[in-house]
């Protein structure tokens, strides 16, 4: 990807070396549980009970699912595993990434802006938030094994950008198309939340059981891949590409489909407990906005997934 001395964002907040008192291993938007609370035999106090059963009311009405933070998921984001520890990045490797992503970040603004105001719709750029360890959300709290995300509550995006050497390495997605792919996926929550999908689910899913939630996540990632392809789209078209990036995008895609994850983690597949789709079908719906370029073609709802 020809992305040197182009335009970066401004719209870049770095808390990167700033210690996160609300980093823990739960990952992105856990809690963490009352001090004081315990019982010397090691079971909850009832004030510790009630605190909890509000707390797993409030998550719910924002959306989150406490089972699955609890259980270490990634409800919106690409999932990590490394501890930061694990994850060292040198400081000229940092600094080159920082300017990738700024220029990434400003090129689909670029895009989105000039797709929005031909819905006759206003694009607030959403702010790009790099962290390092630990961080807080409006969402809630979030370690660098939670991988990047989005929160709608703020209409932030974040990252560790340690990520991306876990990408390369553990996910074997290596290529800085296949890192572009990455954000312009989060950047797509950020347009799901402006258009109305991400409020939608968030109420709708109240509602859900657990399967049901999963069914309808698949359908929400898989629209933010596709808009992660109308985003490449553009960029092909003002030559940008280079030989080999569309492969490097379909690559990642591939990798961190859940069938693919599952099987490479654990040694098999649950497709009960997918959330974010099968490599085979993040892999279609991408190349489906790549290759239209249209809003419309990435209707996941009312299309077979």
């Amino acid at each position: 990807m020809d992305w040197k001395g182009r335009r970066q964002s401004d719209n870049i907040e770095d808390r990167r070396g700033r210690s996160s008192r609300g980093g823990n291993p739960f990952g992105r938007g856990g809690i963490r549980l009352p001090s004081g609370g315990m019982r010397g035999s090691g079971g909850f106090s009832f004030k510790t009970i009630i605190v909890l059963g509000i707390l797993f009311v409030v998550l719910k009405a924002c959306g989150i699912d406490p089972l699955q933070i609890l259980a270490g998921g990634d409800p919106g984001g690409l999932a990590g595993g490394q501890s930061q520890t694990e994850r060292q990045v040198s400081p000229a490797r940092q600094d080159e990434m920082t300017q990738f992503v700024a220029t990434v970040l400003a090129e689909t603004e670029d895009v989105w802006n000039g797709i929005m105001k031909s819905q006759v719709m206003d694009y607030p750029e959403p702010t790009l938030v790099l962290f390092s360890g630990a961080v807080s959300s409006a969402c809630g709290n979030a370690s660098s094994a939670s991988g990047p995300f989005y929160c709608p509550g703020d209409q932030k995006l974040y990252i560790d950008l340690s990520f991306y050497d876990e990408l390369a390495q553990r996910f074997k997605a290596s290529g800085d198309f296949a890192q572009a792919y990455v954000l312009a996926h989060e950047v797509g929550h950020h347009v799901q939340n402006l258009i109305g999908v991400l409020p939608e689910f968030n109420r709708m899913r109240q509602s859900m059981s657990q399967t049901e939630q999963n069914q309808m996540s698949i359908r929400v990632e898989l629209q933010a891949d596709c808009f992660a392809g109308i985003w490449g789209h553009f960029t092909e078209q003002k030559g940008l590409l280079e030989r080999g990036d569309l492969e490097e995008a379909l690559n990642a895609a591939q990798q961190i489909g859940d069938d693919t994850l599952q099987r490479r983690t654990q040694g098999y597949v649950v497709p009960e407990s997918f959330n974010h789709g099968t490599s085979a079908q993040r892999k279609t719906w991408f190349a489906r906005g790549f290759e239209s370029g249209r809003l419309d073609a990435c209707d996941t709802f009312n299309n077979p997934v």
